[in-house]
């Protein structure tokens, strides 16, 4: 047997039952012959929880201090966990993120990943032990600091321990059984998917399903890892995230209908428009350089066609909300330079996206999503597409009607409520 990496998130590892629970998991895999890495998440809310105390000492912490402070959730996991193994009459070992060999860059709170080193890892699987290690954080290799890899990096963690040590699948254990085709929150009748390609994954993620983070998907393709998305709290099959919408088994598969993985949403993006831009060479360059410059993730973008009267024009965009303010500070400051006449900031808006590799081939889908939006009065304000997904922007009040329509619309409703959701993050 080889080796099976698997992820626990927050709620699986919640309190000591959930713990206990995990453990005759993982001593499970171990029984059936594998060497077994293991990565943790923090129990609960504990990284709220601390980020909240944060708050409370400081209304802006440093970077550096709060990477050592949220780091601690992940620590107490692996231990309790190593405990609970150890109980069950099991060696198992817990090393920390840095411990553990994950080199990041050092950049504080969303750290990127850049090699992972296992040497301690496979000592440890040689020696016959259980490995735990510490989600959610590296060490970085220019300055040595302690980094944490932004929310849901346990995800990440887990895909490039499976990488590094060449394991045969990576396991991310949530609570809930598996991908959906929408949030079984919003939608109770959602169906699970059997198997979904990387690329489908990649534009759910990138579009709001919490299920997997997007850089642990990237990782995945990148190193052909299959990812197994199951629950925690079930033992039923989950779903495989691997193959490409390339691969001539899935294009045959898909040949004779036009098949949708899911719907997706997003609630935690804003919108900016910049009115009154001269429509000239140059000026959406240094609009989105000074975006660039302040390291900011643009994701949709509209420009309006100018108007022929003033050589004017607007550039509507959206960013994760929690960056609307530093956005509009910086582009307050290239006002003068750029010549646009103001800024329109709108936090409450939200985005609903269909995927599916179906949409490549098959004709009247984009109708037919924009049909199911009107009938459920869903105005538009923004539309983007890819070879794969259309995604709009819709009132935040609209999402959840958007999303149960367009589930509707396209027949993804399984016949009967389906959908459990054991524990109440989707991580």
């Amino acid at each position: 047997m080889g080796i099976v990496v698997q992820k626990y998130g927050g709620s699986s590892v919640a309190d000591a039952a959930a713990i206990k629970r995990v453990a005759r998991r993982i001593v499970e895999a171990k029984k059936d012959g594998h060497d077994v890495v293991v990565a943790v998440s923090a129990m609960g809310d504990s990284t709220d929880n601390l980020l909240d105390l944060a708050g409370e000492v400081s209304p802006l912490p440093p970077a550096r201090e709060l990477d050592m402070l949220l780091t601690a959730g992940e620590r107490i996991s692996m231990a309790l966990v190593a405990m609970a193994i150890s109980d069950l009459g099991y060696s198992a070992r817990s090393f920390t993120g840095s411990q553990a060999g994950v080199i990041t860059d050092s950049v504080h709170g969303k750290a990127k990943i850049i090699d992972v080193t296992p040497g301690r890892i496979s000592t440890a699987l040689d020696e016959g032990h259980i490995v735990i290690v510490a989600g959610f954080q590296g060490v970085s290799r220019d300055t040595k600091e302690i980094t944490t890899l932004g929310r849901g990096g346990t995800d990440t963690t887990a895909v490039a321990l499976a990488a590094a040590l060449k394991a045969d699948v990576c396991e991310i254990y949530t609570d809930v059984d598996g991908v959906f085709t929408a949030d079984p929150r919003i939608v109770p009748t959602a169906r699970k998917l059997d198997a979904v390609t990387y690329e489908e994954m990649l534009e759910l993620a990138a579009c709001g399903a919490k299920i997997l983070h997007l850089r642990c998907v990237e990782y995945g393709r990148r190193y052909d890892i299959p990812i197994h998305v199951r629950s925690s709290f079930s033992q039923l099959e989950g779903t495989i995230v691997a193959g490409s919408i390339d691969d001539q088994q899935h294009q045959e598969s898909t040949m004779e209908q036009a098949i949708i993985a899911g719907v997706a949403h997003d609630r935690s993006e804003a919108k900016i428009t910049v009115v009154g831009v001269p429509d000239k060479v140059g000026e959406a360059a240094r609009i989105f350089e000074a975006l660039a410059g302040a390291q900011i993730n643009i994701d949709m973008v509209v420009q309006n066609v100018s108007a022929a009267a003033t050589a004017l024009t607007d550039i509507s965009f959206t960013l994760p909300r929690e960056d609307g303010q530093t956005a509009m500070g910086a582009l307050a400051k290239i006002q003068a330079e750029v010549g646009y006449d103001k800024l329109l900031y709108d936090d409450q808006v939200g985005k609903v996206s269909l995927i599916g590799a179906g949409m490549r081939s098959h004709p009247g889908i984009t109708a037919k999503f924009f049909a199911g939006l009107a009938s459920a009065g869903v105005n538009i304000q923004m539309i983007s597409t890819s070879e794969i997904r259309i995604s709009v922007i819709v009132d935040q009040a609209q999402v959840d009607a958007a999303v149960q329509a367009t589930h509707t619309a396209f027949d993804l409703d399984a016949d009967e409520i389906e959908a459990v959701v054991y524990g109440g993050t989707g991580r």
